[in-house]
């Protein structure tokens, strides 16, 4: 038993991090405190209320603590220790830090893109760069670039091609751009196009409204009556946006509503996104080990991993009342301006929080239906293959080539109720004969069932073969080589024409042959596993065979590098022009010495 006495008599009443640490020196929880001493001392109470935290106090072997300056550094140290280390009792948010935004480049004539990433990049344009955002997904991204393609007309092409135009594209001739790559718009003009663009996008419509109303006037009075209808457009066109989308009673134009429901013990939390003044869309988060958690936890946890390190809005709307004063001030520093947690909505910011509270329940409630489906499947899966219980874990495997190019295997995981794609994997395949789908097999089976059989994986509960009795051959002579023959095999033959619902299932025990009916919820699931198997090997495929299509042999002879390959390719207008040279020719080439010619010479015939 844990004797937590020695180590709590010399905890110091300081700010800072205490982590508890298991048998197998697993770090199971990271919290902070203000005081060490009475936050610590705490969970060895003899009547602790919550049966998550007995558990996870019965697991203690050891208790390690880091003493901070503040409690607000303590909340960044616990921040990054979660994300590092996972811990199992601690509520974990997958750490998305890949939000897209749109940017308006630093180009002298500003390209309005999508931006997933830092935005912290080298090059003098793209250190000019103006980024807004983030989006809650690439779909609310896409939306806005459209609409301010029709109402600004920015262009939207890669510099290559906008550097190569001779006449104006199809977005011209749709009037989504101006056509600045032939020179139909000034600089001067398009600047003012772009400086629109990233008002509107700060959320100062009114004042482009203003300043688009100024223009149209003064080209009214200097009859240029065309060009005053463009203007009186973009304003409608504007107005009409804000109209629709504008939030009204916030006294930000960025501010982030958050919302927490609870069902069955799941958690979940709604992030409703205004920037620039319009709702952008919401993104429902559903957190690890919450069960039995608190709704505040969840939320303070939320609060931390999602916006420590992340661009945060002057203004955060939450749904549950939680302690927001060392919150406030890591996000405020962090931001260099004053961020507000707003624990008490009024008015029109309680409205869009109720709003973002339904869309966190029906997340719930989908995730529920769907969950209760994938169990009703498993149950019948059990039953028409006449499983144990206890199967929980199947994992697919498929194969997927072109005429034996570009061999690639898959494995797919199905487990706690759902698939696992984390725990998905691929396999290059190599040195077999092309298009021996029996050798690709035996490759992939080895592999990875060599390490199960050593410890390293998880041992699955059943496996299936997409392949018919030979495939399954192959995998009973590798489980019986590893020494997991006790693994139940099934091998999937697809029926006639490789209709859906005609699949034929093998026993490698038994060599039973079974058909399921159609509308049986066990086959369904076996089709959804096999189609997924089917699916991450093609994609893999079909990536390893974009690649190989690039590639150049020039690439594999030594001393030949990206300088030198250019060199080559350009003085000989493409990789036929090199293979038809001669030696001299070669050596004639800048930076291709006489041996070097030779050696390439020889590589290429």
């Amino acid at each position: 038993m844990f004797d937590p006495k020695p180590i709590l008599k010399n905890l110091p009443n300081l700010p800072g991090v205490y982590r508890m640490i298991n048998a197998s020196d697993e770090v199971i929880y990271v919290g902070k405190a203000k005081d060490l001493k009475k936050r610590v001392s705490s969970y060895f109470n003899k009547n602790l209320p919550s049966p998550r935290t007995r558990m996870m106090v019965s697991n203690i072997v050891r208790i390690e603590t880091t003493v901070t300056h503040n409690e607000a550094e303590a909340l960044l140290l616990e921040n990054n220790m979660i994300k590092g280390l996972m811990p199992r009792y601690n509520v974990l948010f997958r750490d998305d830090k890949s939000y897209p935004y749109i940017t308006l480049t630093g180009d002298a004539f500003s390209r309005l893109a999508f931006h997933r990433g830092s935005q912290r990049q080298a090059g003098k344009a793209k250190s000019a760069s103006q980024f807004f955002g983030p989006f809650p997904n690439s779909a609310a991204v896409r939306d806005s670039i459209h609409l301010l393609q029709k109402v600004f007309k920015l262009r939207t092409c890669e510099n290559t091609v906008f550097a190569n135009r001779s006449r104006p594209c199809l977005q011209h001739q749709i009037e989504r751009c101006t056509a600045p790559c032939v020179g139909l718009i000034s600089d001067a003009d398009y600047k003012n196009d772009v400086h629109q663009a990233a008002l509107f996008l700060q959320g100062k419509t009114n004042e482009v409204i203003d300043a688009l109303g100024e223009q149209m006037n003064a080209a009214a009075e200097h009859q240029e009556y065309e060009l005053a209808v463009v203007f009186r457009n973009r304003m409608q066109a504007l107005r009409q946006v804000q109209a629709k989308q504008f939030v009204s009673d916030f006294n930000v134009s960025d501010a982030d509503i958050v919302a927490c429901a609870e069902l069955q013990g799941q958690h979940c939390i709604n992030l409703v996104m205004i920037r620039g003044g319009r709702h952008l869309g919401d993104k429902s988060f559903m957190p690890k080990n919450s069960d039995g958690e608190t709704l505040e936890n969840s939320m303070e946890a939320f609060i931390a991993q999602h916006y420590v390190a992340q661009n945060t809005p002057p203004l955060i709307v939450v749904g549950i009342k939680i302690e927001t004063e060392v919150l406030e001030e890591v996000l405020s520093e962090q931001a260099a301006r004053k961020v507000k947690i707003n624990i008490n909505a009024i008015g029109d910011k309680r409205v869009w929080l109720k709003m973002a509270q339904t869309n966190a329940e029906l997340a719930l409630g989908q995730r529920a239906a769907t969950s209760a489906n994938q169990s009703a499947k498993l149950v019948a899966l059990r039953e028409a293959l006449h499983l144990p219980d206890s199967t929980e874990r199947i994992e697919c495997f498929d194969i997927s080539h072109t005429m034996g190019e570009a061999t690639v295997g898959s494995c797919v995981v199905f487990d706690r109720g759902d698939m696992q794609n984390s725990e998905y994997r691929r396999y290059n395949i190599t040195g077999i004969t092309p298009g021996d789908d029996y050798a690709a097999m035996r490759d992939v089976l080895t592999r990875r069932y060599t390490k199960v059989a050593a410890g390293e994986g998880v041992r699955p509960d059943l496996v299936f073969i997409d392949g018919g009795k030979g495939q399954l051959g192959v995998a009973v002579e590798v489980m019986l080589e590893v020494g997991l023959e006790d693994i139940l095999l099934v091998g999937i033959a697809k029926g006639e024409e490789r209709r859906p619902g005609l699949e034929t299932m093998i026993f490698s025990d038994t060599g039973e042959m079974l058909n399921l009916e159609k509308d049986n919820k066990g086959l369904h699931l076996l089709q959804q596993i096999r189609d997924e198997a089917h699916r991450f090997a093609i994609t893999g495929h079909r990536a390893k065979r974009a690649k190989a299509r690039m590639h150049s042999s020039l690439e594999d002879i030594e001393g030949i590098g990206a300088k030198r390959r250019k060199a080559l390719l350009t003085r000989f207008g493409g990789l036929d022009g090199v293979k038809s040279a001669s030696i001299d020719e070669l050596s004639n080439v800048e930076g291709i010495s006489q041996s070097l010619a030779e050696k390439i010479y020889g590589e290429l015939h």
